[in-house]
């Protein structure tokens, strides 16, 4: 055992500064300035998913996102979260299930549209090697423009040319109604526009489907009305296996798990989305369910722990699919 005193050790760590000063770096890597491919795949049952980012959008945090809380209550639920209070950061995770049979895409991103700081879904497909022409099934669980966008490039040319679309009924009666685009609020025309951009040139090829509907193998319509109208979640099931893809039952998970009652600008229906929000996440919290969430911090899956009236995301460990 060598015994060194702290003049010795000063002397060893001036010794080794000297010879990194004598011997430089090759060269100086510049820094990237962009995110890595965001790719994660898991297994449910003898199902592949592949959960794909879309990236994130970034906005001041004001009071009014979180419709009947406090604005210094909502940054105090981020901090203890370890995320900035002043900054609204929300991820966008599409989902591709391989059944073996077939490859689901289930919701689109937001084909750069939404936020400068998204719009990559089609980039990290390509490093997933998946073709989006090899995509047999595009699943939308609600019309708003972060889950639909992507279904176009920005220059209007279709992502998934061989994919069958199919969107909850209730939800298409609602957002494709003219009558209810020329009467909705200025704030939410928008919306109605991006419906009619996305889905106008196919829509007498969209497959309408109803909640406890299968559809396709092993994956069930769930009804989750209160953010849209129509707004569906996913019960995937694979042998013993099985997983809820939330949608967006609840948004950022550090607010609206912790906080159930808490109701988005977003929500359409503030208190029809907390019963949904309540009812889904006390069924995944009860069955053990693995769960993926849009707007979960990627890879957006997890696992629900109800804690009093409360809920928190275990993320789920790491998954080799070999």
């Amino acid at each position: 055992m060598i015994n060194l005193d702290r003049r010795q050790l000063f002397k060893l760590g001036a010794s080794a500064g000297l010879a990194a000063a004598a011997f430089p770096a090759f060269a100086k890597a510049p820094l990237s300035g962009a995110q890595g491919a965001a790719v994660y795949r898991y297994k449910i049952g003898d199902y592949e998913l592949t959960a794909l980012n879309d990236g994130i959008a970034k906005f001041p945090l004001e009071e009014g996102f979180v419709v009947n809380a406090k604005l210094a209550d909502v940054q105090n639920a981020l901090k203890e979260a370890f995320l900035p209070p002043e900054t609204m950061q929300i991820p966008f995770t599409a989902l591709v299930v391989n059944t073996g049979a077939k490859l689901i895409l289930i919701d689109t991103g937001t084909a750069g549209l939404v936020a400068p700081t998204a719009g990559v879904l089609l980039a990290n497909m390509a490093a997933a090697g998946i073709d989006p022409k090899a995509i047999d099934t595009v699943l939308i669980s609600h019309m708003h423009p972060d889950h639909i966008n992507g279904i176009r490039s920005k220059d209007g040319a279709v992502n998934f040319p061989n994919a069958e679309i199919k969107v909850n009924d209730v939800e298409w009666a609602f957002w494709m109604d003219d009558a209810k685009m020329s009467s909705a609020p200025e704030g939410m025309k928008p919306l109605f526009a991006a419906t009619r951009r996305a889905f106008t040139p196919i829509a007498k090829d969209v497959k309408l489907y109803k909640w406890d509907q299968e559809l396709e193998a092993g994956i069930t319509a769930v009804a989750a009305p209160g953010h849209t109208p129509g707004h569906t979640a996913l019960a995937i099931q694979s042998g013993k296996d099985k997983m809820l893809y939330l949608a967006d039952t609840t948004n950022n998970p550090a607010l609206f798990l912790r906080n159930p009652d808490w109701s988005v600008v977003f929500d359409m229906d503030a208190e029809l989305a907390r019963a949904t929000r309540h009812k889904l996440l006390d069924m995944a919290a009860a069955e053990r369910m693995q769960v993926a969430g849009y707007h979960f911090p990627f890879p957006a899956t997890g696992y629900v722990v109800k804690d009093g009236a409360r809920y928190q995301l275990v993320p789920a460990a790491w998954q080799p699919v070999l």
